[in-house]
């Protein structure tokens, strides 16, 4: 029951009727598919498991990393001017959050440089890169890369946006305070609407800041090139989503004191837990989404292997011989081509999962070559290039298990070979080169 009502909703969404397209029922489905793909995920538990994995490692790591987060901050005297800031990541806890706050503050107070050693120093630097290179593998998971930055980058990277975050969030913080505080300001307020517009933005800011935030750690943490467009709208929803999950979860502790009360001492801890879950949840749901608006090709089969059937694969390896091919004869020599991987799955709308496989087949018969920028060439000239090749190469790929010698069943055999030769004989002496000749009917 509940698996048809499944293919029925996503029938709907992603096959809706020719009668819709382009009425406005039909662009709320194209709105639709993304919550549908980011719930899906969320059910199927990885992305859940992910966000368990970052609570563990930030209970390890959570103390190195806002002692070298606060260092350069402590040293030039404006480390409680992240105080509010703090406050307001921790407020969902309810009463609890001034005590943390405060503990949180008295701890950074407490640091100073002399009393760690190198081996200390060494161990603190260990786990702060070992957080973030969690994060990194996280998001990494979800945008589907599968080389991690190198050591030297980690270490460059990661500790740069450590020490120089804090910084831009306090110099924000700041100018916005100047800015409050500015003659110009305060006789605008005087004036309606700009007293009220000023008012909501004032109350608006923060939410801004976590969405910036946000944004800035959706287009830096994986190691791919994301377009800002996508991690825009994924900084987004994960701001408007954390700071509604903010609200419910303080009303939740709120209206859970008596079974707080059984836990005692215990309780901060608890709901510290829950809360840093469903902070890291958020986050990777709003990776997921940026991907999913940068590759909204992968919106239907998400994480799911992609399989083709055998005659799609051969449409797709000479869509892929066409596009490329006519490509360079267009081009002059010294051109760079423009066709990678990704751009070839934008454009035949086919996620890259399922692409990748078929130009690896036609590179390893030497039909593609792949140069210094990741862009596709011919293997060799496009003339010698024959279209049977082509359809050899994805029907011979032998990438998957092998399976040992089958029975032969003679009139079945005959009938296969019957077709292949007639498959053979409408294309044979036809080359890539013709292909791309040929005028579309």
């Amino acid at each position: 029951m509940l698996s048809s009502i499944h293919s029925r909703i996503e029938c709907w969404l992603f096959e809706p009727p020719d009668s819709l397209i382009g009425k406005p029922l039909w662009l709320v489905t194209r709105v639709l598919r993304y919550p549908y793909a980011l719930a899906r995920d969320v059910f199927r538990g990885d992305l859940t498991l992910r966000a368990m994995s970052l609570v563990y490692t930030t209970l390890l790591s959570i103390v190195p990393l806002i002692a070298l987060s606060f260092s350069v901050l402590k040293g030039l005297g404006y480390h409680r001017d992240l105080e509010p800031f703090l406050y307001n990541f921790l407020q969902p806890l309810g009463d609890k959050a001034y005590d943390l706050t405060s503990q949180i503050m008295q701890f950074v107070d407490n640091i100073r440089s002399g009393v760690l050693g190198s081996t200390a120093l060494i161990f603190l630097l260990y786990n702060v890169l070992s957080m973030v290179q969690k994060v990194e593998e996280s998001c990494n998971y979800v945008w589907r890369v599968e080389q991690p930055r190198s050591l030297g980058r980690r270490f460059s990277e990661y500790l740069s946006v450590m020490v120089i975050g804090p910084i831009v969030i306090v110099a924000a913080l700041g100018l916005m305070a100047t800015l409050r505080e500015s003659s110009v300001v305060r006789f605008a307020s005087g004036y309606e609407p700009f007293g009220t517009m000023l008012l909501m933005l004032g109350r608006l800011m923060p939410y801004v800041m976590v969405i910036g935030v946000f944004t800035f750690l959706y287009q830096f943490i994986p190691n791919t090139k994301v377009q800002f467009r996508a991690a825009l709208i994924g900084g987004v929803a994960a701001g408007i989503a954390w700071a509604a999950s903010g609200v419910v979860f303080t009303s939740f502790v709120a209206g859970s004191t008596n079974t707080m009360v059984v836990y005692a001492g215990f309780a901060i801890v608890i709901v510290a837990l829950i809360w840093l879950h469903l902070s890291w949840l958020v986050l990777l749901l709003g990776v997921q989404l940026a991907f999913y608006v940068q590759n909204p090709q992968y919106l239907r089969p998400g994480r799911t292997e992609i399989q083709l059937n055998s005659s799609l694969r051969e449409r797709v390896a000479l869509s892929v011989m066409y596009l490329i091919v006519n490509d360079y004869c267009d081009n002059p020599p010294d051109t760079p081509a423009r066709w990678t991987i990704n751009s070839l799955a934008d454009h035949l709308d086919l996620p890259g999962a399922a692409l990748g496989p078929i130009v690896t087949a036609m590179e390893n018969k030497g039909l593609l070559i792949v140069a210094d920028d990741d862009t596709w060439l011919p293997g060799r000239d496009p003339a010698l290039i024959l279209l049977a090749d082509v359809l050899n190469a994805v029907r011979q790929d032998d990438s998957g298990p092998r399976l040992g010698r089958i029975r032969d069943i003679a009139p079945a055999v005959t009938a296969a070979k019957r077709a292949e030769q007639a498959l053979r004989e409408s294309l044979e002496g036809k080359t890539v080169k013709d292909l791309v000749s040929e005028k579309p009917e």
